[in-house]
């Protein structure tokens, strides 16, 4: 059954007028009146709804059943990335609401390549808003990630934070995983660096803020593999996979 992110009240019994992507996209796929969709406003469960009208420019739903279902993970899991190159944090974010990632920090690192003006970063933040709610639609999440603005990394990561924060570097003694085994799941923050990794001075400071240097095992990982791969090593060690 096609899912579709709807911000407003959905309440049974009640029609509605989908909002435009929304009406756009079911005329695309040619769904007709008498059709079921589901439908989820992110403030929890989700509710099934019969098309009752699908026209050029609007499309009106009959909300039926409410259902509490929910698809996050037992723990929040907010990925904290350095900007990568060309399109990769596109790829990065769709994957990351895939696996569950609670949130999201775009950081600009020290050895980022891609810098952007004010102007790019809010319009960046538009293409990956729109990002998590497609990847909440096709992965069956009912809550969309928090997504934070472009932060410079090291004043983001200067700051306190209740969340244990766990920076991923090479030069680290204790893996991820071995971490993992020996901790009880909890709210942390991942941090990945760009291309070329976090710089060790960058290392040092988050490390002298608090943040566990960790490693993620014997390979070297690219930036597009690293924060993926923890995001579902904690799932296999804490559940929600």
């Amino acid at each position: 059954m096609p899912r579709f992110f709807c911000p407003q009240p959905l309440v049974a019994g009640t029609t509605v007028s989908l909002p435009e992507a929304v009406a756009h996209h079911i005329q695309v796929v040619r769904l007709a009146p008498g059709d079921l969709i589901t439908l989820f406003n992110g403030e929890g469960g989700e509710v099934q709804a019969s098309l009752v009208a699908v026209a050029k420019r609007s499309v009106t739903a009959l909300i039926q059943a409410h259902v509490a279902r929910e698809a996050e993970l037992p723990y929040a899991v907010t990925l904290a990335q350095a900007l990568p190159e060309a399109s990769k944090m596109d790829w990065i974010i769709e994957k990351a609401i895939e696996l569950g990632a609670a949130g999201i920090v775009p950081l600009s690192a020290q050895r980022c390549v891609v810098r952007l003006s004010a102007e790019r970063a809010e319009k960046k933040l538009a293409h990956w808003q729109a990002i998590i709610v497609s990847a909440s639609e096709q992965s069956g999440r009912n809550r969309l990630a928090q997504l934070a603005p472009l932060q410079d990394f090291n004043h983001w990561s200067s700051q306190q934070d209740l969340h244990k924060r766990i920076i991923l570097t090479p030069r680290a003694e204790q893996s991820l995983a071995d971490w993992a085994r020996h901790q009880p799941p909890q709210a942390i923050t991942v941090m990945v660096g760009p291309e070329g990794g976090f710089s060790e001075a960058e290392e040092k400071a988050a490390m002298a803020a608090g943040a566990i240097g960790l490693a993620m095992g014997p390979r070297i990982l690219r930036t597009e593999t690293a924060g993926l791969t923890a995001l579902a090593t904690l799932g296999a060690l804490w559940g929600g996979m």
